[in-house]
């Protein structure tokens, strides 16, 4: 199985990007699910078929499917109402209809991660394809799963589930409440679902690839996205650029060749960085199996697009331990650094995520850290209390 998550700047074809891959891998023979996250039909107009709530199939190895966010949504409220009935009897609070809820926000994100994460576990297709939303929006939400792991972890430590048959007790010596069965089973539960998502998003066969108009604005976003994305431990597999225009069309000195002129040094940029596949501009918005199949996209890569944090050890020469975090485009003005305990807070301009430490560097001290070769290097020394002896 695998899967490709496709994101970009707003307004960069990255729906149409989604489409034409999942087209093409379909006419090779893979079977392919291409996964819509937008609330209107986008897919369904690139595709020239409409597309919702139940998988379409568009032909013997293509299947697309917008999930229904109000539907799912309600379906968990229902179930969280039902769970707590107990609770909500005894504070005399109404439950709510389906028919009043609506998507509060949140809902589509959560929707969309256990919808891949549906579809990479039922083995119906050798391929996924995810139209994501704009890249920012697309960012956040794959940070998702780790962090409500970590909020649930806090909030509901699954040790303190050791202490069941005691509660009773506890909340009489205590004069309030404890938590009840219910919400503790409800955290299981919910944790075992993020877990599987997030084992979906850290696969080495799922693949985050970018899709952006070479324009200077969406180079900006584009080298905000590489960031957002190392941070996550993760490169672009390819750099998708869209609505190229022809340079045999552009006529010295018109206003056309000062956009080919643009263009041009954009891509020889981004071809230093990445695998770039520039996609010719149609004339016109593609729209159905045609000018889908027109478009020149990059096909599904067998590489891991993961990224490792290597520990080196340099005990012997410096007496320090050395974690290399890889960085590119960071500057040493939007780091900042926090060790908490076992993990690090580590802020990275707009982007922010906090990392559990190696274990070996967790008997350690921090010495400090340089940026070097868009490479964060921490230093930590042995904590001689915690370090093992003779080591």
């Amino acid at each position: 199985m695998r899967t490709i998550l496709i994101t970009g700047p707003g307004g960069s074809g990255r729906t149409t990007t989604a489409a034409a891959t999942a087209l093409q891998a379909a006419r090779e023979g893979t079977r392919t699910l291409v996964l819509g996250t937008d609330r209107t039909d986008t897919l369904g107009a690139a595709l020239g078929t409409p597309t919702g709530p139940a998988p379409t199939r568009l032909g013997d190895h293509l299947t697309a499917w917008r999930p229904d966010v109000a539907t799912a949504f309600r379906a968990d409220l229902t179930a969280l109402q039902d769970r707590a009935s107990g609770a909500l009897d005894l504070l005399g609070a109404a439950r709510l209809d389906a028919e009043e809820v609506t998507p509060l926000p949140g809902a589509a994100e959560l929707t969309v991660l256990r919808a891949l994460r549906d579809a990479v576990l039922s083995e119906a297709h050798d391929l996924v394809v995810v139209d994501l939303p704009p890249a920012d929006q697309a960012l956040a939400l794959l940070s998702l799963p780790e962090e409500l792991r970590r909020y649930l972890r806090r909030l509901l430590p699954p040790e303190r589930q050791a202490a069941r048959a005691l509660r009773p007790v506890l909340g009489r010596l205590a004069g309030v409440p404890m938590p009840a069965e219910w919400l503790y089973e409800t955290a299981a539960r919910w944790d075992t679902d993020l877990a599987a998502v997030e084992a979906v998003l850290a696969d080495r066969h799922t693949h985050v690839r970018l899709v952006a108009e070479p324009t200077p604005a969406a180079a900006d976003a584009v080298r905000a996205a590489v960031l957002g994305l190392a941070l996550r431990g993760r490169r672009p597999d390819a750099l998708v650029a869209t609505r190229v225009l022809p340079e045999a069309e552009a006529q010295p000195g018109s206003w056309l060749a000062g956009l080919v002129a643009q263009q041009r040094k954009i891509l020889e940029e981004w071809q230093d960085a990445h695998d770039v596949t520039p996609v010719a501009h149609l004339g016109r918005d593609p729209r159905g199996a045609d000018d889908l199949a027109a478009l020149t996209v990059p096909g599904a890569v067998t590489e891991p697009s993961t990224v490792d944090w290597p520990v080196t050890d340099r005990l012997a020469e410096d007496g320090v331990l050395v974690w290399h975090i890889p960085l590119p485009g960071a500057t040493r003005d939007d780091l900042d650094l926090i060790r908490r305990g076992d993990e690090l807070v580590l802020t990275v301009g707009p982007f922010r995520r906090i990392v559990p430490l190696p274990s070996a560097l967790r008997r350690c001290t921090v010495e400090g850290a340089g940026l070097r070769d868009d490479e964060l290097r921490i230093r930590f020394a042995p904590d001689p209390g915690l370090w093992p002896a003779g080591r």
